[in-house]
């Protein structure tokens, strides 16, 4: 009896540690887009874009992500979102071709009024 009591705490002593979670990169967003799984995807950018709630770049990547699953007005509003963040860096600290990325989209929602993918199909493609 004292053996399998013995034998009991060596195997609960054993037991393994969960492996550690890696961190958020604020980059995540866009490691492995799959289009059959955009919905899963715009849901763990959800967290990228919570963990760096001052960044535009994460934002500016969900934009993409909603574009391809034809939600052009959540697309919009983070597109919005992250051109009014930009623009309250200093320029120098903005990735240039963020920069451009964000005038770019902001200049498409406008144009097409954030109506969905068909609203106007002559334009170009994010």
């Amino acid at each position: 009896m004292a053996a399998l009591a013995g034998l009991l705490l060596l195997a609960g002593g054993c037991a393994e540690e969960p492996l550690p979670q890696r961190q958020v990169r604020s980059d995540d967003c866009l490691q492995t887009v799959q289009l059959d799984q955009l919905t899963e995807q715009i849901g763990r950018c959800d967290a990228v874009v919570a963990a760096f709630p001052t960044n535009p770049g994460p934002l500016n990547d969900r934009y993409l992500l909603h574009s391809l699953a034809g939600n052009e007005a959540a697309a919009c509003a983070d597109i919005n979102r992250a051109a009014a963040l930009a623009r309250s860096k200093p320029p120098a600290s903005l990735d240039p071709q963020l920069r451009t990325d964000l005038n770019l989209r902001q200049q498409l929602c406008r144009e097409g009024g954030g109506k969905g993918m068909g609203a106007n199909q002559d334009r170009p493609q994010p």
